[in-house]
């Protein structure tokens, strides 16, 4: 049997919610953790719509990447679409679980989806996020060293990259006197005592210190193990907003928006003027992402694909890069792949089904 609990654990280790932005609203939204999951159906959006789907389907779970609820609900009597959705996936016993901006901060998300479906190659963060890592530096007697690496390895430290039992140690003498009311493991009270020790240290998440430092409180064999946490500005490469990346070979503008137009199943594109140099290095941000223009400028792409974009803002492209607006739904569309993918791969005992409604409130006439 698999809760509703274990889901969202899972989705959370990949995209955890102390990656999303201040003003989002990840996570389960509706339900109860505890409820057994029978089904999931995974869409962009959570509405009315996709809620009669779900039901219709067998599904007692929505994943979606768009939260229903942004902002705090005074009432619940159906006034508005969110409302209504709510009040619907209750009545119906429908979990709603979103992953946002979570998920368009790592990587791996939502634009290295972005970056796969145009074969982008050297796919990497475009703007790294800082001031989300740690160091956490401990004094580890010599005997204790494997048993405390295990364990704040095991809680999620030691992760640099594409690698992970990452640790810096240079071995010392630890000295110590016991006073009355200690409980030492070496030593004695009263009486001076140096240990052979090792000063350990390993770079953490941020929102994983009081884990961390508790699985090496209790790994560690000292009543009172003497260690240092220090905030890190680090630029964590695996974190942050936006992706870019390489085409396998340079395009033409003419080119180029027929294969983005093709690859991304797009109606229409908006784009500033071509420079005239070949197209090769690809920016990318589902969603509004105009905050990240200077960004992909600095990091010498060619075109920056993204949504949202308005009149005013099309200007400040300002002949240095080619801007390509597809759509909000558009450039997110296919995040529904990627959960589903994600899902699909560690759960066998239910259905994930992707959704077949079509929730983009923006019409084309052509």
């Amino acid at each position: 049997m698999v809760q509703v609990r274990s889901l969202a654990r899972y989705l959370e280790a990949f995209a955890p919610l102390a990656y999303q932005e201040s003003y989002d609203n990840a996570g389960l939204i509706v339900g109860d953790p505890d409820m057994e999951v029978t089904g999931v159906l995974v869409s962009l959006d959570a509405t009315e719509t996709v809620i009669d789907e779900a039901i219709a389907k067998g599904c007692n779970v929505v994943v979606a990447h768009h939260p229903i609820v942004f902002k705090g609900l005074k009432k619940l009597n159906g006034r508005n679409y969110v409302e209504r959705t709510v009040i619907k996936a209750i009545r119906n016993d429908v979990a709603v679980y979103a992953a946002h901006t979570n998920l368009d901060n790592v990587a791996g998300g939502v634009n290295f989806k972005i970056a796969e479906k145009l074969g982008l190659q050297q796919v990497r963060i475009l703007a790294p996020k800082t001031q989300i890592l740690s160091k956490l530096v401990v004094f580890v007697p010599d005997n204790d060293l494997q048993a405390v690496l295990s364990a704040i390895y095991d809680a999620g430290a030691g992760r640099i990259g594409t690698y992970e039992h990452c640790s810096f140690r240079v071995g010392g003498t630890g000295s110590f006197k016991p006073l009355d009311g200690a409980n030492p493991t070496v030593g004695e009270i009263g009486r001076d005592e140096t240990v052979g020790e090792h000063r350990l240290e390993v770079i953490l998440p941020a929102y994983l210190e009081s884990s961390v430092v508790a699985a090496m409180q209790k790994a560690h064999s000292y009543e009172v193990p003497a260690y240092d946490l220090y905030p890190l500005n680090n630029a964590n490469q695996e974190v942050g907003s936006g992706a870019i990346g390489e085409l396998p070979e340079a395009m033409n503008l003419q080119d180029w928006l027929g294969y983005l137009k093709g690859q991304m199943q797009l109606n229409v594109i908006r784009y500033t003027p071509w420079r005239g140099t070949p197209i090769k290095r690809i920016a990318v941000c589902g969603g509004v992402g105009s905050f990240l223009l200077n960004d992909a400028v600095r990091a010498g792409a060619d075109v920056f694909v993204t949504a949202d974009y308005k009149y005013h803002e099309f200007f400040d492209a300002d002949g240095r890069i080619v801007i390509c607006d597809i759509g909000h739904y558009e450039s997110e569309v296919f995040t529904k792949d990627l959960i589903a993918q994600h899902l699909s791969k560690q759960f066998r005992t239910f259905a994930v089904i992707l959704s077949d409604t079509v929730t983009n409130p923006v019409q084309y006439f052509t």
